[in-house]
């Protein structure tokens, strides 16, 4: 989780990065043999994977989105897989109801994601493709797992944060990367730039010297009218929530007091109650993102949910059709497999 992972991960690599090389280096032998040599099992529907190479958030929930609504309009039926993080009480893959599951059971991003296509929640990828294809899904978005390789990915599309990169380049615990970007870019079909900075540049250039293709996209606030010229107490529990207040900002809102938690925080009453209490006390109106105010849809008090404002984004691609440029690319891999019998 990206805002409790240590922050010299985002530095300049320094003597923590260095004294956690051994056991970097046997994590990264780990994960790359995972990825080259786990068995991979097919599974009988398109599978479009949006991923990262690091631990922590990079934006491919609004890119998740994104892709659903695209499939839709070229008339597919999408479903979504996810490991639910943040949740995971269920032992068998379950099919998230956005009015009635809790953050708790299932995790934040998949009630989002939800909202937009039927989505399973589950570590058996295997088995949430099948209860997706049972429901009538013909194509799959799975919604992270790149590195676990436990079901045959098509397309892999891998998001890169602009501003964070990958960090201090180091592969876990010296550093934020799940496995050696080497490894990491065998496996990878094209590489999504989210978002304005130069810290993902390095990455880029690898990418394209490996042919990749590179596409960018941002993250665009909705209903920005609404916030120019109020003032506010913003509060995140998001991997690295100074995007969500600079978002804010760009959306005319005037970020008084900021307030971040821990990625996929679950708040108290009496977290809840000091933040009401500070912003009637300063005259600000409260305001979160759409991740936290799934988590806070169910438990919350009612009277904190009714002075509550989200600011809800979407994922915008800098040329339209790339999204359909990348569904289509999925379904002639799909296609080439079924071919090979694979």
């Amino acid at each position: 989780m990206a805002s409790e992972a240590p922050p010299f991960w985002w530095e300049k690599p320094d003597w923590r990065a260095f004294a956690l090389s051994p056991l970097s280096f046997a994590y990264k032998l780990a994960a790359g043999r995972m990825l080259r040599r786990a068995r991979r099992e097919p599974v009988d529907i398109p599978v479009l994977c949006v991923g990262n190479f690091t631990v922590g958030g990079t934006g491919k929930t609004p890119v998740a989105i994104a892709l659903a609504r695209q499939a839709r309009r070229m008339q597919l039926n999408p479903g979504i897989l996810s490991r639910g993080h943040g949740g995971g009480a269920y032992g068998e893959p379950h099919l998230v109801d956005a009015g009635h599951d809790s953050a708790k059971h299932v995790g934040d991003e998949p009630l989002l994601l939800a909202e937009h296509a039927p989505v399973a929640v589950t570590a058996n990828r295997a088995a949430g493709a099948r209860l997706l294809q049972k429901q009538g899904c013909d194509f799959l978005i799975m919604d992270d797992g790149f590195q676990s390789a436990r079901i045959h990915i098509d397309f892999a599309l891998i998001v890169v944060d602009a501003r964070y990169g990958i960090g201090n380049g180091r592969v876990i615990p010296a550093g934020p990367l799940r496995a050696s970007i080497v490894d990491q870019l065998v496996f990878t079909d094209a590489l999504l730039k989210m978002g304005e900075g130069t810290a993902a540049d390095v990455v880029v250039r690898k990418a394209a010297r490996a042919g990749r293709p590179i596409f960018e996209a941002h993250a665009e606030p909705r209903d920005t009218g609404r916030f120019a010229g109020r003032r506010f107490l913003a509060f995140a529990g998001i991997g690295h929530p100074d995007k969500f207040f600079d978002t804010l900002r760009a959306a005319g809102g005037d970020v008084a007091i900021a307030r971040p938690f821990p990625d996929h925080h679950v708040y108290g009453e009496d977290e809840l109650g000091e933040l009401v209490r500070t912003a009637r006390a300063e005259g600000l109106d409260l305001i979160t993102t759409a991740k936290d105010a799934a988590r806070l849809r169910h438990g919350a008090p009612s009277y904190f949910l009714e002075q509550l404002d989200v600011l809800e984004i979407d994922a915008v691609f800098e040329i339209d059709h790339v999204p359909e440029l990348i569904i289509d690319q999925t379904l002639d891999a799909w296609r080439q497999r079924r071919l090979r019998g694979a």
